[in-house]
């Protein structure tokens, strides 16, 4: 049986189905136990878990992170919310140069079992420092995992699976999205980490995105099927470990590739994915990988200009015309 479920009331199901399962789990976070989370996700878990496992933090990133490492380190697993990833700068010592180095630096004596989740992206008219996308920083870290879904149900069993690996993890939500709704299986329901997900079959061309970027792929695919174009929509649910696999074996078929990343285009999950499919699957592409990316400069605070930069389903379409010589 699966209910319908917001993507906020998935999460939250995921956190207190652990923490029941597992004593040594907790929450902590800037408001997340009286004020019952900035977004609600964390509503209601202070009133059945108490004071010592959900736990309201002062405002400094950097000194509830680096407690959550250490808590990790000493046989606890902490699950560590930033109201937005955009605060996280201030802990990334904690997350890079603690978390991700604890087992390498120990010689596999320390694991770091610990779960660093919150909102990243664009967020509408929130302007240049509240709505970078983090994906591809933290996926350059050797020791981390990262996790990008905004589907209810693989963001509950990715964020159940998070919390019982044993290495840190970085999930990141959509701030605009923690409304969006899916069916979420009931009872016991978890996602293999470094799976990604076929939206939608298709043969013409691949999309491949990930969080809130895959509905946006979604509602280009449905347009493209008027005039007869069958889009293969991939969703990527992890960043890192990546899935290649399903990625070259959809371009194999499809032979041609463009890939929407809400982030910027040097460097990102795009350009890595590009660089793959290049490698792995060069003699099957009739036309070079095309990427779709936010424009290379800060998010504006203009709505007129937040819509200019950021990826839409025109911007896709006129990719796929690209790469189709159409």
């Amino acid at each position: 049986m699966a209910r319908e479920l917001a993507l906020r009331d998935a999460l939250r199901e995921a956190m207190i189905e652990e923490m029941r399962r597992d004593e040594t789990v907790f929450l902590m976070g800037e408001e997340v136990a009286e004020y019952n989370g900035a977004y609600k996700v964390s509503k209601g878990m202070l009133d059945e878990f108490g004071p010592r496992r959900v736990i309201d933090t002062p405002i400094a990133e950097l000194g509830f992170a680096g407690i959550g490492v250490g808590a990790a380190m000493n046989g606890l697993r902490p699950i560590v919310e930033f109201m937005t990833w955009n605060f996280a700068i201030l802990a990334f010592d904690q997350i890079v140069n603690n978390a991700a180095k604890t087992l390498s630096q120990s010689a596999g004596q320390f694991k770091c079992p610990i779960v660093f989740r919150g909102p990243s992206g664009s967020a509408g008219q929130l302007a240049q420092q509240h709505s970078q996308t983090f994906e591809s920083w933290m996926a350059n870290v050797p020791g981390l995992k990262v996790i990008s879904c905004v589907d209810p149900a693989d963001s509950k069993g990715l964020l159940k699976s998070a919390i019982r690996d044993d290495d840190p993890i970085c999930i990141m939500e959509s701030e605009m999205l923690y409304g969006h709704k899916g069916e979420v299986p009931e009872g016991e329901y978890l996602v293999p980490i470094g799976k990604a997900a076929v939206r939608r079959e298709g043969t013409d061309v691949t999309l491949v995105s990930f969080n809130k970027m895959v509905l946006t792929a979604l509602e280009a695919a449905d347009e493209m099927a008027k005039e007869g174009v069958s889009a293969e929509v991939i969703d990527l649910r992890t960043i890192r470990p990546l899935d290649h696999h399903t990625i070259v074996e959809s371009v194999k078929k499809t032979n041609r590739l463009v890939v929407v990343d809400e982030s910027w285009p040097f460097a990102g999950v795009s350009a890595e994915i590009a660089y793959e499919v290049q490698k792995y699957a060069f003699d099957y592409l009739d036309a070079p990988v095309t990427r779709v990316n936010s424009a290379d400069t800060s998010l504006p605070y203009a709505p007129t200009l937040v819509d200019e930069y950021l990826p839409n389903a025109e911007k896709i379409i006129k990719a796929v015309k690209e790469v189709s010589y159409a």
